[in-house]
């Protein structure tokens, strides 16, 4: 295996790389193609993720025995996946894939022992058009250096087999032989404020809306649910500001002081009500929406971070799924015989 099987940098990739990279690594290879500012970084590709389960398949079965599990069984998927996850934890990685994750980060931080980054999974059954898998796979944050960094990269790896993917895979009857792990590594942003945004309403699924969640601090306290976001629901075209839903936010997440990782902090009397972001902020993002949902011809899922300097940098956008899925239904089920059809509709109007 040469570094280039085993890494992918954001800017020499794209949405048709999913296969390769996985559905978080494309979508931010696209975005940097598309001169959206994203925080540089490059991929651990699922042909190392392959090198390094070839070892694992030859000491014991790992995707025969994910295939032959039955979903509904708790205990034996919890057995399973706390067996799976600790050989994929325990395992070295090939020396050639982890030469090419060291050498990787090296170029990206520049040796910079100040530069911290994100270890992210990307499976490539997520952020499919027609699946939703995210939030299955484990996201490190504030990792702190080369080393940590491939340890990270196992449990990205290893993650792969938790309770809820194993579950979804099995349920969904997704082949274990089509599912593999990418893992992205990219600069960790410091964020002052951060959050998400829907390029059409998550609630009543209107088209000519982008509504924006945000809260202070890191993205991951609105992902986890930890905080009630601040909320706004903006015209797609006019920019016009329809609702403004300010929360009192109790906390922020920060990087821990000592070591990496993030922890939680108390939020100062005078934030916890003030809205997180202000207008110009709010239209800048609008504007970047528009940019992505456009570039991609379809509603977007967009997470985002305004760092302690006011630059506003975009960490992920995915397929909007719900309401496209609802859309994509028929109204009435196909019936074999189109007058019958017929008379579903109107049969019953008097």
């Amino acid at each position: 295996m040469t570094d280039n099987d085993a890494i992918g940098w954001f800017a020499d990739l794209r949405i048709d790389d999913r296969p390769t990279v996985g559905g978080k690594g494309a979508s931010l290879g696209e975005l940097t193609h598309a001169g959206i500012d994203v925080p540089p970084g490059f991929v651990v590709t699922t042909h190392a993720f392959e090198q390094f389960l070839i070892a694992l398949e030859q000491a014991a079965p790992v995707r025969a025995r994910v295939e032959a599990i039955d979903p509904a069984d708790l205990d034996a998927v919890t057995s399973l996946s706390q067996d799976l996850r600790a050989r994929v934890e325990q395992e070295p990685l090939p020396q050639a894939v982890e030469r090419a994750v060291l050498d990787a980060h090296m170029r990206l931080t520049g040796g910079d022992m100040g530069v911290t980054v994100a270890v992210r999974s990307s499976a490539t059954t997520e952020d499919a058009e027609d699946a939703s898998f995210a939030g299955l796979q484990d996201t490190f944050l504030w990792v702190l250096d080369a080393q940590d960094t491939v340890r990270r990269v196992r449990e990205c790896w290893g993650s792969l087999y938790s309770v809820e993917s194993i579950t979804y895979r099995r349920k969904h009857g997704l082949p274990e032989d089509g599912v593999a792990m990418a893992v992205v590594v990219q600069t960790m942003v410091d964020a002052r404020t951060a959050g998400v945004m829907f390029t059409r309403s998550p609630t009543t699924g209107d088209k000519s809306v982008i509504t924006i969640e945000g809260a202070w601090g890191l993205g991951s306290a609105v992902v986890s649910g930890e905080v009630t976001p601040d909320r706004w629901v903006m015209g797609k075209i006019t920019g016009e500001i329809s609702v403004r839903d300010i929360s009192d936010k109790h906390i922020r997440q920060v990087p821990a002081p000592h070591g990496g990782g993030i922890v939680d902090e108390d939020l100062p009397a005078d934030l916890r009500t003030a809205p997180c972001l202000s207008d110009e902020q709010l239209q800048a993002l609008r504007g970047v929406a528009r940019r992505i949902e456009k570039h991609y011809g379809r509603a977007q899922d967009i997470e985002w971070a305004i760092d302690k300097a006011g630059a506003l940098l975009l960490l992920q956008s995915r397929p909007e799924t719900v309401w496209s899925a609802k859309a994509q239904a028929p109204v009435t089920a196909p019936l074999a015989d189109p007058l019958k059809h017929v008379m579903t509709i109107f049969g019953g109007r008097k």
